[in-house]
């Protein structure tokens, strides 16, 4: 069997300052966008990020959102990447720091409290 990863789905509450946070704060290319659908998908060159709509009850019974989601997008510069972000209002929850393997990592927060990292490769200049 062959697999291939398609799209990673983050949940919001509220869809639309979600969407617009990856869309303008985060600058992710549109690939498709409906409201009425609540469903975003955003282009990183291969699998989608896709940001859906929740129900309030959904959220209680089983809290899709405010987590750490384990989702790591690829930069090929972490300072000037992060210096755009937060020019842009983006919150992070640990500002850049190599890491034993060699890697750059950065964790920051959408408006959801979903955290995602940002990951500089190992064998790259950052710091």
């Amino acid at each position: 069997m062959n697999y291939r990863l398609s799209v990673v789905r983050v949940f919001a509450l509220n869809w639309e300052q979600s969407a617009d946070f990856y869309q303008n704060q985060m600058e992710l290319p549109v690939r498709f966008r409906d409201a009425d659908a609540g469903w975003a998908e955003f282009d990183l060159g291969g699998p989608r990020l896709a940001v859906e709509r929740i129900q309030p009850e959904d959220a209680v019974e089983d809290p899709l959102t405010g987590r750490f989601l384990g989702i790591s997008l690829e930069v090929a510069d972490m300072d000037a990447t992060c210096k755009r972000l937060l020019e842009q209002g983006v919150v992070f929850k640990a500002l850049p720091a190599r890491q034993p393997w060699g890697g750059v990592l950065a964790h920051f927060e959408d408006p959801e409290g979903n955290v995602l990292t940002l990951l500089q490769p190992p064998g790259t200049s950052t710091r």
